[in-house]
């Protein structure tokens, strides 16, 4: 039998449709403990390819028969040797192209609504580590708000809409991921903004972006306007876009709020951040949409594999903004606290522009489920 290739593209769209999966990891065990590909009805056998260079029958009894059979690995090479290896025995096998290095790189760009006059905005689901990324389009002219480094992915899309993207913001310094809003800016001709508060060790020329200020995309009344909302980093900055969407950064996820100690602040951080979520965003429509930079599980996917809720809805069920004692909630975010994310310090230093990794050093900088967030 003959193996198939399946891309990130379509093991996406089998996680947007809660599709059947069959995945067979070949990576070390501490590396698919750590970070796997997720699915609501994926299910997985995890063995190192180094145990079955001497065949795969013994494995041949756990491959189901009536489910697609997908075999990745870090880079690509492995997961083809094993594909073929069961392909000889008979099993209809598919291999993930580019392993999970690609899985990794993946945007998906999911529309998220309409705007005023025309106006849309779209989500860039970066669905193999929950980043997530946004464009707002209105008159011919488009805004890049949380951009990773993929920023072709960026560029094309807006030719592909054909609009000329003219601002690019990071709403604060991304510690788990490296911002493409930067290199996006350079190649378009846009303004990169960013929080000054968190950009006071960087090595380069940015527009302030400070709460009250408010972009205009295009000739239309769609505003772009920044809050203030310091606690995951001291700078972090929400959008209130066209009064109805509220982009939250990493302060305020889905289903959790952001962690307090990238930069080594937590107990000085703690009060800001309460503060933000507590009693700025309280002063906010509970009707707006909170599309935040950051999901934590493939739960908080809607069935369109976009991520957003309404603030008020927020305000019910997200348990870290119902937490009435202050002492519980600070010890919640700092003793709470998951593992930081790999290289944190190099990509926030990569973000400051102290330094320069080559491309694949920052693929392996990157590598790594999400840890933005405390539950």
């Amino acid at each position: 039998m003959t193996i198939s290739m399946m891309t990130a593209h379509e093991v996406t769209q089998k996680v947007f449709n809660k599709d059947e999966l069959f995945i067979l990891d070949v990576r070390n065990e501490d590396a698919f403990a750590d970070w796997k590909i997720e699915g609501e009805n994926f299910d997985y056998l995890n063995i190192p390819y180094f145990e079955l260079l001497d065949g795969v029958e013994e494995i041949l009894e756990k491959i189901p028969s009536n489910k697609e059979v997908l075999v990745t690995c870090a880079k690509e090479g492995s997961s083809v040797m094993i594909a073929e290896m069961l392909s000889e025995e008979g099993v209809n096998v598919s291999y993930l192209q580019g392993g999970m290095k690609a899985w990794s790189e993946h945007l998906e760009p999911v529309k998220v609504g309409n705007l005023k006059d025309g106006g849309e905005i779209y989500q860039f689901v970066r669905i193999g580590k929950g980043c997530l990324s946004y464009m707002v389009i209105s008159n011919g002219e488009a805004a890049v708000i949380d951009a990773t480094r993929m920023t072709d992915v960026f560029v094309d899309f807006a030719a592909s809409k054909e609009v000329k993207i003219t601002h690019a913001f990071d709403t604060h310094l991304h510690a788990d991921h490296i911002s493409g809003g930067r290199q996006i800016a350079e190649q378009t001709g846009a303004t990169y903004w960013l929080p000054p508060k968190d950009a006071e060790e960087v090595t380069f020329e940015y527009a302030p972006l400070e709460g009250g200020n408010i972009v205009t995309i295009g000739n239309t009344e769609i505003d772009i306007y920044a809050l203030y909302s310091p606690g995951h980093t001291i700078g972090s900055t929400s959008f209130v876009v066209d009064e109805k969407f509220l982009l939250s950064g990493d302060i305020l996820f889905i289903d959790s709020i952001g962690r307090p100690d990238l930069a080594g602040k937590a107990e000085d951080w703690v009060g800001d951040l309460r503060e933000s979520l507590y009693s700025r965003y309280r002063e906010l429509s509970e009707e707006l949409v909170v599309l935040p930079a950051h999901f934590m599980v493939i739960d908080e996917l809607n069935q369109d594999g976009s991520v957003s809720e309404s603030l008020g809805t927020l305000f019910a069920k997200n348990h870290g903004l119902n937490i009435e004692d202050e002492t519980e909630f600070r010890k919640m975010v700092t003793e709470n606290l998951p593992p930081q994310p790999n290289a944190y310090q190099e990509i926030r230093e990569t973000n400051m522009g102290k330094v320069t990794p080559e491309e694949e050093k920052q693929r392996e900088m990157e590598i790594g489920p999400n840890r933005c967030a405390i539950r």
